[in-house]
């Protein structure tokens, strides 16, 4: 005995493939997700959607974000906001880390801007007889 099942060829109204357009154009649905609703292809979702689209044809490649790009100009200002909000940090650090340098020379004569990782200078000549 044969297991195997048939395919079924179903056929669609028109009113359902417009229908199917038009929440694809509205955004409501993806091809993708059209397509597990009526249960076909997603092919077939996109040969209605050249059909009955006067917008779309063959020709014009229908590309689906994952993300709408309002939402990605919302992340992208969330991040400058948050980047903005680390360099400020950063600034008043650096402020003060400038003034504790500048009270270090007038209150212990130390100057800390002077770069300490070279060695003391012993001159062009030894110093003993």
């Amino acid at each position: 005995m044969n297991l195997r099942k048939l395919r079924k060829n179903r056929q669609f109204s028109e009113q359902i493939r417009r229908k199917a357009v038009d929440e694809f154009r509205s955004g409501k649905f993806t091809a993708k997700e059209l397509a597990e609703l009526y249960h076909c292809g997603e092919r077939t979702i996109y040969n209605w959607i050249y059909k009955y689209s006067p917008a779309d044809s063959p020709k014009i490649n229908v590309v689906e974000m994952s993300q709408s790009t309002d939402q990605k100009l919302k992340d992208l200002q969330n991040k400058i906001a948050e980047l903005e909000q680390a360099l400020g940090r950063k600034q008043i650090q650096l402020d003060f880390y400038e003034k504790m340098a500048e009270l270090a020379k007038e209150e212990y004569n130390i100057d800390l801007k002077k770069n300490s990782s070279t060695g003391s200078s012993s001159g062009s000549r030894s110093t003993e007889p």
